[in-house]
């Protein structure tokens, strides 16, 4: 007798994989999304910190034009330039999950006084599930 498998055991093998390929894989798919929005949410509160030890040492938040690469590179103002003890940040400034840049602005109101986001997986603002906004948004 040969060994070895019919084509009817090798099918209904190929059944048993498909199936559970359907059943698990979109599981699988949603951790990524929910654990992409968590890396966000992570980020944001490390680039927060990074920002309020900057005010410590400069004396404000950086502006707008500024932006989160004050965080890595000094500034261009010899007084300012003294007083920063960057780089704030391990390694360079991250992008979101999605491989976006996080949005920053500095508002001069609120607490804290800027906004500090990502658009969420699909890059643009507003959107619900894993396309929502995530972080410090701006008033609205």
């Amino acid at each position: 007798m040969a060994a070895g498998f019919t084509l009817l055991e090798l099918l209904i093998v190929l059944v048993i994989v498909a199936l559970l390929a359907g059943l698990v894989g979109p599981r699988l798919l949603e951790r990524l999304d929910t654990s992409k929005q968590t890396t966000a949410e992570a980020q944001i509160r490390i680039l927060r910190t990074a920002l309020d030890t900057l005010r410590l040492d400069l004396g404000r938040y950086p502006n707008t034009e500024e932006g989160l690469t004050l965080l890595a590179a000094p500034p261009a103002d010899p007084e300012l330039r003294a007083r920063w003890r960057g780089p704030y940040l391990e390694g360079a400034l991250p992008n979101d999950p999605w491989g976006h840049p996080y949005n920053y602005a500095y508002a001069a109101a609120g607490n804290p006084p800027f906004s500090l986001y990502s658009f969420g997986a699909d890059g643009k603002p507003g959107g619900e599930g894993i396309d929502q906004d995530i972080g410090i948004l701006p008033l609205r």
